[in-house]
């Protein structure tokens, strides 16, 4: 048996997390590669607290000699002045999903951006990007538009109940890409009647979220829909877009895609994205994604 003190430690912070399938992903891949990989769930739900406790839980996973902390809903923006550094990426999007612990130092980074770029690539790379409609700009939806800006989208158009957020969200992304225009929208039919795709970066659609995020009769034929919701895989979301011929990119490989980003930081080891994508079909009992995926990776 593996000396503790050469067990490699890592956690993920959220509400609501119980059905995650990061900790069965990154030890699982450790695992294949031949060493000992110990990933826990910290769930505010469970513990009856909120972001107030994000500070002791972080000193505690350092206590405990943890490697680094997957961070998600709904913290990925609190936990921000808890760090002491963030990368070029998570400066800009103002989120961080993934906090490497090393010599005493919190470093925040953000894996969620290319997890999601990455899977949309693979499965949709030949679709107009003209005019993205965004719901969402939290944390997830902080990644979101900038994988998709990254991608070439000419327009996007960000819907969120939280005036301020979005304001914030447009004027940092209009900072990095002055050459796309980018706003916070006002009427979503009107949005939608334009949009070459539909980008849904909110909680509804989960176990915990049931529903849909819009009026599915806003989507039409010609147009994409990328989720990031991964549980349940096909949300009512997903499967009023298949009804009425959208193509479609589930939130699965951002899930598969940002673990391989995080495996590699926390660490030091390149995650084999082949068959951590194996592993979560294996999961997930799916089999349509993973093996476009898998095709793409080769």
């Amino acid at each position: 048996m593996s000396n503790s003190s050469t067990i490699m430690r890592a956690g993920l912070i959220g509400s609501g997390i119980q059905a995650s399938l990061t900790p069965a992903m990154h030890m699982a891949e450790a695992h294949s590669q031949g060493f000992t990989y110990r990933y826990d769930l910290l769930d505010l739900d469970l513990l009856g607290a909120g972001a107030e406790r994000l500070s002791e839980l972080i000193k505690q996973a350092e206590a405990k000699g943890f490697i680094g902390l997957n961070i998600t809903h709904p913290f990925k923006q609190a936990v921000i002045p808890l760090l002491d550094t963030l990368s070029e990426d998570a400066a800009t999007l103002g989120a961080v999903n993934t906090v490497v612990l090393r010599d005493g130092k919190r470093h925040g980074h953000n894996t969620d951006w290319w997890g999601f770029a990455e899977a949309f690539r693979r499965r949709l790379l030949d679709v107009e990007l003209r005019h993205v409609v965004q719901l969402g700009a939290g944390g997830a939806g902080a990644a979101t538009v900038y994988a998709i800006l990254m991608l070439g989208a000419d327009a996007v158009t960000i819907f969120d109940p939280d005036d301020g957020r979005v304001s914030k969200l447009v004027a940092a992304m209009e900072a990095r890409f002055p050459s796309a225009r980018i706003a916070a929208g006002s009427d979503l039919s009107a949005a939608m009647s334009d949009a070459s795709g539909l980008i849904h970066s909110t909680p509804t659609g989960m176990a915990n979220y049931p529903g849909l995020p819009l009026d599915a009769n806003l989507l039409t034929a010609r147009q994409w829909v990328a989720e990031i919701v991964y549980f349940p895989l096909e949300t009512t979301l997903l499967a009023e877009a298949r009804q009425r011929g959208c193509r479609v990119v589930d939130g699965g490989g951002m899930a598969v895609f940002q673990a391989v980003g995080a495996f590699r930081l926390f660490t030091g080891h390149e995650a084999d994205a082949s068959r951590m994508m194996r592993h979560f079909m294996e999961m997930t009992g799916t089999g349509d994604l993973g093996q476009n995926l898998l095709g793409a990776l080769g």
